[in-house]
């Protein structure tokens, strides 16, 4: 296979081209000692968080409303009815889950900003209240030692720009830079390091070409890739504008790139799985990092890109955030979106949000960007797991407790992973875990459980589960067994 179609097919080369690495879930304990994985001092561990998610004070201090308040009004769209307008109450409580992530040992913390906690309308002058708020929870972090990491856009777009056109309007590429040098210029002082959007594909696929998430277009495959181009335009032209205010800053981004694969080996599904690969990994990454879409794309996103776009699009980032979660398995469905839809993994386990446990995929991420991407400085910036967890009383005067092995099983595989892909060769700077609380878990409402905290969401009461004292050790030596 030449280098060229390699880098056409990206992720689907590898993991059509060459066998899939063994990857279990949980190594016995002689491999695990083995395996033992050893992670530089500099390393960041850490966690995160989004403000739509864990916040709450929907409606407290002048912050506007969300595409995903208007989404969670609406009959049938959350599995249990819920909204965020309470979530974990972080808003109030900011501080004891501060208090958390001290007693966790993290050096780092990506939390997201609220765009209409700042700007209720989208645009035009800053919300004193909302900046205040991200003020102390700033200087906050750097006196317990922690580096934030703000990423300025995790879903929760005003409405009010929702309302305007959203990611469907070319105008949104100036909203968002408005937005994103409000922040900078605020927080710039103590702020080094910037992430822009998260997971754009998930916010063109499932809130535009579908309508599983806010705010639920479900307009096809032109609304998804004018979603993607029109997200990849503003995070390009608000890289280019922060580099340009303060060349100081370490700016990226965060994207979810996960290895797709056919279902099986016929020429439909193989077609089916390289249609997804292009719209979930490629258009994100292509453009940010080479400033070019995929050519089975280039003609039906020929209208949305204009003269100069990807040029703006394609920026040096200093480094790129990754979530990664499983491979994705894809067979040909004909009237599908992109005539393609998830298929059955070859997985033996699977968590509670229905996800193959698949570790391996990570690495091979991790080495398709030292390949053919230049190695860039990788952050895993999400990497986790939901389980049923149960918090098991211990008395009147105990908070209880929670066994969690399943997720600190998850998080050890993909610890090995990572370290098997550091010893390849790939430049990897750090791990956060998602999440650090139980929260709001977009469509499935409350229902699904990812926190190394357990939140006991009536009284709010706080219970760090065994994943989360697992997880201070490997924070505290750098070491994984």
């Amino acid at each position: 296979m030449s280098g060229k179609e390699l880098s056409r097919r990206g992720f689907l080369a590898s993991t059509l081209a060459l066998p899939l690495l063994p990857s279990p879930l949980l190594p016995t304990r002689a491999e695990a000692i083995e395996m033992a994985a050893s992670f530089p001092k500099d390393f960041l561990w850490g966690t995160s968080t989004s403000a739509a998610q864990i916040e709450g004070a929907a409606a407290e201090d002048g912050r506007g409303l969300s595409i995903w308040d208007e989404f969670a009004r609406q009959p049938g769209k959350i599995v249990d009815g819920s909204t965020p307008a309470i979530a974990c109450d972080h808003y109030h409580r900011w501080r004891q889950d501060l208090a958390l992530l001290a007693e966790l040992g993290v050096n780092t913390y990506r939390f997201s900003i609220a765009w209409p906690r700042i700007q209720p309308e989208g645009t035009g002058a800053a919300n004193a209240k909302g900046m205040e708020f991200y003020s102390r929870l700033t200087d906050a972090l750097l006196e317990a030692g922690i580096k934030p990491m703000p990423c300025l856009y995790h879903w929760d777009m005003p409405l009010a720009l929702a309302q305007r056109g959203g990611w469907m309007n070319r105008d949104v590429a100036s909203w968002f830079t408005d937005y994103a040098l409000l922040m900078a210029r605020h927080l710039g002082d103590r702020v080094t390091d910037w992430f822009m959007l998260n997971e754009p594909s998930v916010t063109a696929i499932f809130g535009h070409g579908k309508a599983a998430h806010a705010p639920g277009l479900g307009g096809g495959a032109p609304a998804t890739l004018a979603a993607l181009h029109h997200q990849n335009l503003a995070q390009g032209t608000a890289l280019h504008a922060l580099r340009a205010e303060r060349a100081s800053f370490r700016l990226g981004t965060v994207l979810s790139l996960q290895p797709v694969v056919p279902q099986s080996a016929s020429e439909q599904d193989r077609a089916a799985a390289i249609r997804w690969d292009a719209v979930w990994n490629r258009v994100p990454l292509d453009g940010l990092m080479r400033g070019s879409i995929p050519d089975i794309l280039a003609e039906p996103m020929s209208a949305l890109v204009k003269p100069g776009d990807l040029e703006r699009i394609r920026f040096p980032v200093d480094m790129l955030g990754l979530n990664y979660y499983s491979r994705m398995t894809m067979r040909e469905a004909k009237g599908a979106l992109f005539d393609a839809d998830f298929g059955q993994s070859p997985a033996t386990s699977y968590t509670a949000m229905g996800w193959p446990i698949e570790p391996g995929g990570l690495f091979e991420i991790l080495m398709e960007l030292k390949e053919l991407y230049g190695n860039p400085a990788v952050i895993v910036t999400e990497n986790g797991a939901a389980y049923d967890d149960h918090l098991d009383s211990l008395g009147p005067d105990s908070h209880g407790q929670v066994a969690d092995p399943e997720r600190i099983a998850f998080i050890r595989a993909h610890l090995l992973e990572l370290a098997r892909a550091q010893k390849g060769g790939c430049n990897i700077k750090g791990y956060m875990v998602w999440s650090l609380l139980d929260n709001f878990e977009w469509a499935e409402g409350y229902t699904k459980r990812f926190g190394l905290v357990h939140v006991d969401y009536p009284t709010q009461t706080r219970t760090p589960k065994s994943s989360f004292r697992w997880f201070r050790e490997v924070a505290k030596t750098g070491r994984v067994y």
